[in-house]
């Protein structure tokens, strides 16, 4: 690894968990190198210069406990890797989508492709698909008519919703309730505070939490994961982004879930290895049995 990227070494795995427990979101595509990471991204450029396999991520996050994840595509060539390596791999399944920044893409024929990968078993849900006003990569008229299409989609396929909400929340919401939900929803990288949390238990949307968690300016964010009701809980990396503390910065991947988990249980002041195992139950409610 070059001198300017010394710092984005993977960090060391936190002590292992008690109980096994699952990572909901995590983009594998990226970790292995399957996309090339923008000279704009470190932090997937770092993920990749580590050179890891996807036997080797699971290997390592097995190892302390994490045995199952789900890879989540974002556009169409990433849903297609994400779909062929839950086929291969039993421990991983898979989500596919068009990503709210490339709504642009989210053409008729787009999304028939990715309606036909939806329908594959070892494909658990749509997404992540949704709104981000924190960046203007697409229009919001473009982002709301491809998010209303993935909504269609998810309950044609009887699959969990998996929501990309960025800054975004009480628009989330309306084209939710305007166009009718899936049975299953979930709040992908929660962010909101503890008034979102309240609107999501009385609608039933599941709400994951993430790294930002764990990070000292999160006041809001540790509020909302007080009060979320617990057979609503699940825990994400977004690996390799939104590292935990200590390792903000750093390349996050599954085997890190520990950090998060951890902090979840503080704050909700019960054991870690229960809430783990309340979070494995919960994710086969969403998901479907593994």
């Amino acid at each position: 690894m070059g001198r300017g990227r010394a710092h984005l070494a993977p960090p060391p795995p936190p002590a292992p968990l008690g109980a096994h427990v699952f990572d909901s979101h995590c983009h594998l595509d990226v970790m292995v190198g399957n996309r090339m990471a923008s000279p704009h991204d470190p932090v997937a450029q770092a993920a990749q210069a580590a050179k890891a396999t996807v036997e080797r991520i699971l290997d390592e996050a097995a190892a302390v406990g994490v045995t199952r994840l789900i890879t989540v595509g974002y556009d169409l060539p990433s849903s297609r890797w994400c779909a062929d390596a839950a086929a291969v791999h039993r421990d991983v399944r898979a989500a596919v989508a068009i990503h709210p920044n490339d709504a642009h893409e989210a053409t008729p024929e787009v999304l028939a492709d990715i309606e036909e990968l939806a329908r594959e078993p070892q494909v658990v849900a749509v997404g992540e698909t949704g709104l981000d006003y924190y960046r203007d990569w697409a229009a919001k008229s473009d982002q709301h008519a491809s998010f209303r299409a993935h909504i269609e989609i998810a309950k044609r396929v009887g699959k969990a919703l998996v929501i990309h909400d960025r800054d975004a929340h009480d628009d989330v919401l309306r084209v939710l309730a305007e166009q009718g939900a899936p049975d299953v929803v979930v709040f992908h990288s929660f962010s909101g505070d503890a008034d979102l949390a309240e609107r999501c238990a009385r609608a039933g949307y599941y709400m994951s939490f993430s790294g930002p968690l764990t990070y000292k300016n999160a006041a809001a964010l540790r509020e909302a994961a007080a009060i979320a009701p617990a057979e609503l809980l699940l825990v994400e990396t977004d690996a390799p982004y939104l590292p935990p503390v200590p390792h903000r910065g750093k390349p996050n991947a599954p085997y890190l879930l520990p950090l998060t988990v951890r902090c979840l249980a503080e704050i909700r002041s019960i054991p870690a290895d229960r809430l783990a195992t309340q979070i494995q139950s919960n994710g086969e409610a969403a998901f479907g049995p593994w």
